[in-house]
């Protein structure tokens, strides 16, 4: 059975999130109204080999003509050069304006599919079809696309809704166990920002869906995706309450950059796992919130399988991350912007944070203390 979930703001036209099991194979029939006879298909060819032949099926029996684009698997595809080739390819297709392209793939496509669909003829319509957890519940809903660039993540980019999103659970089941403990990372993060009793079900009987099972994955996806429908909702562009879903990614930023954006070593969701546990440990520190709820963040993700303190992926210096969360998209003039949080479920904007508190404490926290 699935689950509709609307979303919809002052600022764009709404959309479904559709979250159930088997609606690969329904791509076509919910898709071809929207897609005038004719689709590019942007994937990566991992995604291309296991769910290629399926979505290629349902639209072609559906009456549409579809194309297959596949990217290079990882977060090197989030580059100029990638979106220059799926931007050229498009052309080459012949789409206009009034044609509709398919992200079928993980949040590194949906991000360079949707940039790419929000540059061409100056914005064409996309639908997402994610195929991994995290892109389920965060990436593929609320219109952000991006790339990267040598000096950080996501620097580049619009804000361009999809037309539809299409989350089928089962496509999770291909997954291998450590891309799918990182797309519990986000599911988490829901929790930790606005719904405590949602993370109390994480932390005990939905920690199931932390390693697979269906129902406690579907349930997971669904509150992950009404959390963060209602945020967009009320800020589709980040000027305010929408970057509470931020909650991990300063400081979980900083360090994928520090580590070049090397997915083996660390995965984004691995990313936003340290930084989740970072923001609960600098709250208590700075007399935020108890230390017995940073304590427990820390306890909760880790039965997750996720890492907790930076010395667990690699070695780095306070100053490098700093300087790199200076940089981040959310600073102002310099001074950093930290979501951070009164307790589990309560998590603030703060701007103009304390950037010798912020080094004073990654000293410490970096040393283990």
């Amino acid at each position: 059975m699935s689950t509709v979930i609307p979303v919809s703001g002052p600022g764009f036209s709404p959309y479904d999130v559709v979250v159930g099991r088997g609606l690969l194979g329904e791509l076509g029939q919910r898709t071809g109204p929207m897609l005038g006879g004719r689709t590019v298909i942007v994937t990566d060819k991992t995604v291309a080999a296991l769910h290629g032949p399926a979505a290629m099926a349902s639209l072609e029996a559906a009456g549409v003509r579809a194309r297959l684009l596949a990217v290079p698997p990882g977060e090197a595809s989030k580059s100029f050069a990638e979106l220059e080739r799926v931007i050229d390819r498009l052309l080459a297709f012949g789409l206009d304006r009034s044609d509709v392209i398919i992200a079928l793939g993980g949040g590194v496509v949906g991000d360079l599919a949707g940039l790419a669909a929000a540059l061409y003829m100056r914005g064409i319509g996309f639908i997402q079809v994610p195929t991994t957890l995290l892109a389920q519940v965060d990436s593929s809903v609320g219109g952000k696309t991006a790339i990267d660039t040598p000096r950080g993540k996501n620097l580049v980019g619009a804000f361009h809704q999809p037309r539809l999103v299409l989350a089928d659970v089962d496509l999770l089941g291909t997954l291998p166990e450590r891309q799918l403990r990182s797309g519990w990372a986000e599911v988490l993060k829901h929790g930790l920002i606005t719904d405590a009793t949602f993370f109390d079900w994480l932390a005990k009987d939905g920690a199931a869906g932390a390693v697979g099972e269906p129902k406690a994955l579907q349930r997971a996806v669904v509150r992950s995706v009404e959390i963060k429908s209602a945020i967009v909702a009320q800020d589709e562009r980040e000027g305010g309450r929408r970057a509470l879903l931020n909650l991990g990614h300063t400081f979980g930023h900083a360090l994928e950059a520090e580590l070049g954006f090397d997915e083996d070593r660390l995965t984004h969701g691995e990313a936003v796992a340290l930084g989740c546990a970072m923001a609960f440990r600098f709250s208590a520190t700075s007399g935020l919130c108890d230390p017995e709820a940073a304590a427990r963040v820390e306890a909760v993700l880790a039965a997750a399988g996720l890492p907790t303190r930076a010395r667990q992926v690699g070695t780095f210096r306070a100053t490098a991350l700093v300087k790199r969360m200076a940089g981040d998209k959310k600073a102002e003039r310099g001074r950093l912007t930290l979501i951070l949080a009164r307790a589990v479920g309560d998590a603030f904007v703060a701007k103009a944070a304390s950037t010798a508190a912020v080094s004073a404490f990654l000293e410490q926290d970096l040393a283990g203390g």
